[in-house]
This record gives structure tokens, C-alpha cells and sequence, in this order.
């Protein structure tokens, strides 16, 4: 369905009774990511709430530049839905970029998360200190910054350097889609250039708030872009109770590789913490 909050229109889907669990994904995904994880939890007594963040698959591209798509944006709309739906303290859960912003959640507004669950990426302190192959790892977020050449590589030769980067993605086809309309690869890539810009990957270390409530990290052991280090590093960032898991064999997206591994942890942990 489509939830009109007050900048952007969200595509979500919401279904189940019971104990809330936000799914928020990541980069270049839509609430579609999720599709394996909601008829378990569903089953298992819970209610689901999947939005497509705003500049991704059908939910609105707000112009403005990257400044409407910096993290603040999306934790506020994901308050606002929270509202709309009123719900006032939820299970969340993110992966890739919705791990951080499950993170902005839990640091700002501890008060509405019951637990956190973050997968593939961890703090963003333990990130910037999990040394160079990480760094290298991550090469492409730096290339994300430059704004007209980086689309203008990645869409080269009928998107070649795209589809390359994605040909690993299990909806590969699909989330390709949405990256190809006019605005869609801009929008879907101002994220980075909203909540990464050079100055925070190369300057000090960010102070942030502790993860005050309890906190599972996931990661995959065939990751290309995300190391075991920065999600194991991330327990120091953690003053709730902290708990480590990793998926073998699989690579970044995981919930839709492994899924059944992916949800017995996921009904685990929320069991422990509901």
C-alpha cells in the first residue's frame, strides 16, 4: 500500500498480528528483500512493516539533491509511518543502509526499539577502524561521491559497470529496474552521498551515542564488501545486550540466499528480547 507522509509518499507493505518488526532495507533493494522473512514472522505472532525508503522502487524521489536523502530523512519517515500506523515501540530490523538507519534509531530513540537487529553492516565506528581491506572493500562508495560521473560510468555501455556490480544480487533483474528510469540511479545513489561523504570516511572517527537497547549483528561469510570484523568490532559500540551471529555461504544479501537461516535467528532473537 502507499502511505502519504508529509515529504514523500512510501510503498509498504504491512501485514500480521501481534508484536511489531520494522524491515528496513538497503541499497538497491525494496521492501521486496524482505519476502521470506515476513510469512515466518508473520506465522511465528508477528506483525510486519516493510516500506520502500523514499529515492528506491516505488516510493517517491524527492528532488532537493542529496540533502533529501541524508539519514535524518529516513529515520524521520520511518517515525512518521510509526505514527501513521501507531505503533510506538517496535522490534527493527535493517540490512545495508537500513542497518544504519536502524542504528540512528536505536542511538536517538531508544525508547521506541524493543531490539535491533543489524545485518551485513555494523557501527560505523567499527567500519572506519576495521583497517585497509575493509576501506578497499568499500571502494565504491567513494567513487558514489562523484556526482554526474559516477552515474555516467555505472550507465556507460547499455549500464555494463551496473550490472556488473550487481550480477550477484539474487533479484538482479528486478532491482535493476527502478535504477534505470530517469532520476532513479541519482536518487538511489544520494544516500551515500548524504551519510558517507569523503569528509566523514577519511576524517576522525565519529562520537556517537551507545546502542543502549539489545542488539544482534549478522554477517555473511561471503560478503565481498562487508567484513566479519566490523559487525564482531561493533559489540563495543553496544551497551545493551549484544549478540554476534554469522551465515555461511552466502554473500551480501543473505536474507534472500539463506532465508531459513536467516529466520531462525531472527525468531530467536526475537523471542529472547519480546
Amino acid at each position: 500500500m502507499n502511505v502519504e507522509l508529509s515529504e514523500v509518499t512510501l510503498d509498504v507493505e504491512v501485514s500480521g498480528e501481534g508484536p511489531a518488526v520494522l524491515l528496513v532495507h538497503g541499497f538497491p533493494d525494496s521492501h521486496r528483500l524482505w519476502r521470506h522473512q515476513i510469512p515466518a514472522l508473520n506465522a511465528a505472532g508477528f506483525t510486519t512493516v516493510a516500506p520502500t525508503l523514499r529515492g528506491f522502487g516505488a516510493s517517491s524521489r524527492p528532488e532537493g539533491g542529496p540533502e533529501a536523502y541524508d539519514p535524518a530523512k529516513h529515520v524521520g519517515d520511518l517515525l512518521e509511518l510509526l505514527a501513521r500506523l501507531e505503533l510506538d515501540r517496535v522490534h527493527m530490523v535493517g540490512h545495508d543502509w537500513g542497518s544504519g538507519i536502524v542504528q540512528g534509531l536505536a542511538q536517538f530513540v531508544p525508547e521506541r526499539v524493543a531490539s535491533a537487529t543489524l545485518m551485513s553492516v555494523g557501527s560505523i565506528a567499527a567500519i572506519l577502524r576495521a583497517g585497509w581491506e575493509q576501506r578497499q572493500a568499500l571502494w565504491h562508495i567513494t567513487m558514489f561521491q562523484h556526482e554526474g560521473l559516477a552515474e555516467e560510468w555505472l550507465s556507460r555501455d547499455d549500464h555494463a559497470n551496473l550490472r556488473a556490480m550487481l550480477s550477484d544480487h539474487p533479484d538482479a533483474a528486478e532491482v535493476l529496474e527502478p535504477l534505470l528510469v530517469p532520476g532513479g540511479l541519482t536518487a538511489a545513489l544520494s544516500v551515500y552521498r548524504a551519510g558517507l561523504p569523503i569528509g566523514l570516511q577519511l576524517g576522525p572517527v565519529p562520537e556517537l551515542p551507545p546502542l543502549a537497547v539489545p542488539v544482534m549483528g549478522v554477517v555473511s561469510t561471503g560478503d565481498p564488501y562487508l567484513g566479519e570484523r566490523q559487525m564482531a568490532d561493533t559489540g563495543a559500540y553496544v551497551s545493551g545486550p549484544w549478540r554476534f551471529e554469522r551465515v555461511e555461504d552466502a554473500g551480501h544479501w543473505f536474507p534472500l540466499e539463506r532465508p531459513e537461516k536467516v529466520n531462525e535467528l531472527l525468531l530467536s532473537f526475537l523471542k529472547e528480547n519480546g
